[in-house]
């Protein structure tokens, strides 16, 4: 694509404006003080909208009276280190941080790159991207990262490959044809919200799973095209000029090494191996009560980061131990703290965002505007299917705001639902179109936990990258990630695919 084009003029525009912006964490002390400062504001304000979950009307709750402040005070040190986000992040990076600094991952990297076609890289990233869904938030500290070393490996440029990944990852969330976590927990609270209607109505958890396996092919293609036509073209005139210690570096692997990584990787699969047995018995420790590997409730699901981490630090500790990289425990210890001093600027981020979305969520600002907005929406009475584009738009469009999947359709699902439903549109296509919408905005907001990580990862190479070149790097994939899966779901409706497992797209089902 050439520089006179429209769309790298307004993609340059967006990155000199979005860096002229303050830090990130700076942004999330500036984002607190207004939550503050409109919860103070709105709190006496009494709203029609009613609160799906409480069934009474939504209260604004001000944040600035003394007994909020104490409040505030006593529990900001719970509130910081009670943040998901930042555990999973520092967990992780503890066993791929032995992993990186023994040379392990940059040895099988290298083996990885001998036998990757060229051309095939950036849709192979994307795909893993993609399946990395199923390990929850494994994506953001694992895929997009290497992605990023992948790429500076075969000669290209690093931030392209984050910017593939973190749209595999984030961008196309709902995509993927192996059934995750996400599924059952978003189907709960579809069938209580088709329950206002009628209480018979049963949503199966993989009532979405053709579609989302078909919009994996989708996002894969519209992010292939993407990296390889647009962002990087676009990049060709950044210098990746980080911290040369940071960058990996790839060279041939002696007969030590090679050993080494043979020995270690057979290490990963029998671990790999081990766990597959211990949750194969339908009475394993590590499934639900129920029996279900994939429910929430399963022990394997809440022990994922810890997984990786064992899944990562083994396998590090052997090949480091085998290839001399490690000479004594003092090595392995080292390569955890260099990791975690990476992880500095992002445990700051992570500080301010902590108390900002915590006070974001106990004024109740976000579930204001969520509901107002679906209200609206629903006082507009469209067709059918205008309405399910709108729901599509509006979910994108809280997301900015919301992050959470969960948070938004519990406060959407009992709004949209019902309402859908007495236009004989079935709850499986209300959620396909809600999926779609959650998914497609993630990847542009600053107030998405991980998007701070993913500037710290660009920053590795190059060092000027701010919330601006980020913002500029994912702006295409998520206006054509919106655009084209919209349509998409508008022609596999049309066509009349099944959409999942015991779904349909009428209500009643016939």
């Amino acid at each position: 694509m050439s520089d006179s084009t429209w769309v790298t003029r307004a993609l340059d525009k967006v990155e000199r404006v979005g860096n002229k912006l303050p830090d990130p964490a700076v942004i999330f002390l500036i984002s607190l003080m207004i939550v503050w400062a409109l919860s103070a504001l709105l709190s006496g304000v009494q709203f029609d909208a009613i609160d799906p979950r409480t069934g009474e009307a939504v209260v604004v709750n001000n944040l600035l009276t003394g007994a909020s402040l104490a409040d505030f005070l006593s529990r900001m040190v719970t509130i910081f280190t009670g943040f998901a986000p930042l555990g999973v992040v520092l967990v992780a990076m503890l066993g791929v941080g032995v992993a990186e600094h023994s040379g392990y991952i940059n040895a099988g990297l290298k083996r990885m790159l001998d036998s990757t076609p060229k051309m095939l890289l950036t849709p192979s990233v994307i795909l893993i991207a993609i399946v990395s869904h199923t390990a929850t938030d494994a994506g953001y500290v694992l895929v997009i990262p290497l992605a990023g070393v992948i790429f500076y490996a075969m000669g290209r440029h690093p931030l392209a490959g984050i910017a593939a990944a973190f749209a595999g990852v984030s961008g196309g969330f709902s995509a993927n044809f192996i059934p995750s976590a996400i599924d059952p927990l978003l189907q709960s609270f579809t069938q209580s919200a088709a329950h206002i209607i009628d209480p018979s109505v049963q949503v199966n958890p993989l009532n979405n799973w053709f579609f989302n396996s078909a919009s994996s092919l989708l996002i894969i293609g519209i992010g292939w095209y993407l990296t390889d036509k647009v962002i990087e073209p676009r990049l060709k005139n950044t210098p990746v000029d980080g911290d040369p210690n940071d960058i990996p570096k790839f060279e041939d692997l002696n007969p030590r090494q090679s050993k080494a990584l043979r020995i270690a990787t057979i290490t990963m699969l029998a671990g790999v191996g081990l766990l597959v047995a211990i949750l194969w018995p339908e009475d394993s420790p590590m499934r639900a009560p129920d029996g279900q590997l994939t429910s929430f409730a399963a022990p394997v699901m809440r022990s994922i980061v810890p997984l990786i981490f064992l899944l990562f630090v083994i396998p590090g500790v052997v090949y480091g131990y085998l290839s001399g990289t490690f000479k004594t425990t003092k090595d392995v210890i080292g390569a955890m703290s260099k990791a975690m001093g990476s992880m500095s600027y992002y445990v700051v981020m992570a500080f301010f965002c902590a108390l900002f979305i915590d006070a974001f969520g106990k004024s109740n600002l976000g579930a204001l505007l969520a509901i107002e907005g679906a209200q609206f929406l629903k006082a507009m009475n469209l067709p059918s299917m205008v309405t399910i584009v709108g729901l599509i738009f509006l979910t994108a469009f809280v997301n900015l705001f919301v992050g959470s999947s969960s948070a938004k359709w519990a406060l959407l699902g009992p709004i949209f639902v019902p309402m859908l439903m007495q236009l004989n549109i079935s709850p499986d296509l209300t959620q396909a179109a809600y999926r779609l919408g959650d998914s497609s905005s993630n990847i542009i907001t600053p107030l998405m936990p991980y998007f701070p990580l993913v500037v710290v990862y660009c920053q590795r190479y190059v060092k000027g990258t701010g919330i601006g070149t980020l913002l500029s790097l994912m702006l295409p994939f998520s206006v054509t990630i919106i655009s084209i899966w919209t349509v998409f779901l508008l022609i596999y409706w049309g066509l009349g695919f099944p959409l999942g497992l015991q779904s349909s797209y009428i209500y009643p089902a016939p």
